[in-house]
């Protein structure tokens, strides 16, 4: 396995240079025009210029200074590789992406396995708007309002056996309809995992939408993986698998480099990436650093679940 060309952004963020533009302009220092020029316009491909949509939802764990993050940012500024590794690309390449019709293969330790078209498998579970803190391994996060269902109701309809301790996703493999798949950047298809007592808590969502609309082709059309107390890198899009295991799944970044990227990918400020600090995070729009919290600020709900577990080692 060849080292991945992973892309400026991740060695120096390019939050934070587009972020400096904006305390520039605000200040009067940068011409308005060049403010984000690129990133909304690549937003705009989908959409991002009709009036912004309102968020909506309940706000799980969020502080009074916690507001959701604008929607051109939230769908013009994206880790998605299969198409590109820009965080433009995506905006842009996948704007004649056709997320219908979809199929998700269940199988694997399971009682319950199928093919199944989308409708069928996201029925009868329950729609919920949920409005979540997130966070890239790159330093940066957002607040975003997810529209989807919780994993758990798929689980417990898919039926794992005693046997089965993990869960694998899959997305869809497709170099002609993902440009960015035609370049070894990782080895495709994307590939994560989860645990399955993380699969089943009440914050893991499979998100349908944002801001109560369907997921923009970037942002993971039409199905993709919401685990609010980890990194990004966590929330694989465009789900075509959901597979039942007995042993740990190894994930696509896990195989690209294994010392950078763990299986439990926990947002933990005191385990740093070998590149760069995670002590301290930007949010999207704004200019100063916000420290970063445990599990995200979802200590509460999922620390339980490490119990005994040398999150140093086990990152």
């Amino acid at each position: 396995m060849t080292t991945p060309k992973l892309p400026s952004s991740e060695i120096t963020p390019e939050a934070w240079y587009l972020d400096r533009r904006r305390f520039l302009a605000a200040a009067g220092i940068a011409g308005v025009g060049i403010i984000g020029g690129a990133k909304l316009a690549s937003a705009a491909s989908q959409g991002t210029q009709q009036a912004a949509p309102q968020a909506r939802g309940t706000p799980y764990g969020l502080q009074p200074n916690d507001s959701p993050t604008p929607w051109a940012d939230v769908t013009g500024y994206n880790n998605f590789y299969e198409f590109g590794t820009g965080k433009d690309d995506p905006a842009k390449n996948a704007v004649n992406f056709q997320p219908r019709p979809w199929t998700v293969k269940v199988d694997g330790l399971c009682d319950n396995p199928g093919d199944y078209a989308l409708e069928d498998f996201l029925k009868p579970s329950r729609v919920e708007d949920r409005i979540y803190r997130m966070r890239c391994v790159e330093a940066w996060s957002m607040v975003i309002p997810w529209r989807g269902i919780p994993l758990k109701d798929v689980i417990d309809r898919a039926r794992p056996r005693a046997s089965a301790k993990f869960v694998e996703f899959t997305t869809l493999l497709d170099p002609r309809r993902m440009p960015g798949q035609r370049f070894p950047v990782l080895e495709w298809p994307y590939k994560a995992g989860l645990r399955l007592d993380e699969a089943r808590h009440p914050l893991t969502l499979l998100a349908t939408g944002v801001y109560g609309r369907d997921l923009p082709n970037q942002n993971g059309a039409p199905l993709r993986l919401v685990v609010p107390w980890k990194y990004g890198f966590k929330g694989i899009k465009s789900i075509v698998r959901i597979r039942f295991t007995e042993t740990m799944p190894t994930s696509s970044w896990m195989q690209a480099a294994s010392n950078e990227y763990g299986f439990y990918a926990n947002v933990n400020p005191d385990v740093d990436h070998p590149r760069w600090s995670q002590a301290s995070e930007r949010r999207i729009g704004e200019f100063r650093r916000r420290p970063t919290l445990m599990f995200k600020g979802y200590a509460d709900q999922v620390a339980s679940l490490y119990s005994g577990l040398d999150l140093r080692r086990n990152y």
